[in-house]
């Protein structure tokens, strides 16, 4: 994502393995360049994707997201995972029980 054009629209989600993501933040023109302002101060990945924002931004905060969601939210799980050298849960597991 470039740095200098930030999103007019941000989602943020929290996924802790145990159950579906919840809805941390949302908002929109300011509030958007700040929930992106501070995932980048933190290092947290960021993924663009309008349509997937306008339909998570219709549910609540704290809310899990539907499971009609669930695999577009899971390909950017994994693309988080991906970028930061995570590996989910039962991965390391299986790592674990070698």
């Amino acid at each position: 994502m470039d740095k200098n054009r930030l999103p007019r629209s941000a989602i943020a989600l929290q996924y802790d393995e145990k159950s579906a993501p919840r809805i941390t933040a949302k908002g929109e023109a300011a509030l958007a360049d700040e929930i992106v302002a501070r995932a980048l101060e933190h290092g947290i990945p960021l993924h663009e994707d309008k349509q997937l924002a306008a339909l998570l931004s219709q549910l609540k905060l704290g809310d899990e997201i539907p499971r009609e969601l669930y695999i577009a939210v899971a390909e950017v799980l994994a693309f988080a995972y991906m970028l930061t050298g995570k590996l989910p849960r039962e991965w390391r597991e299986q790592q674990r029980d070698k």
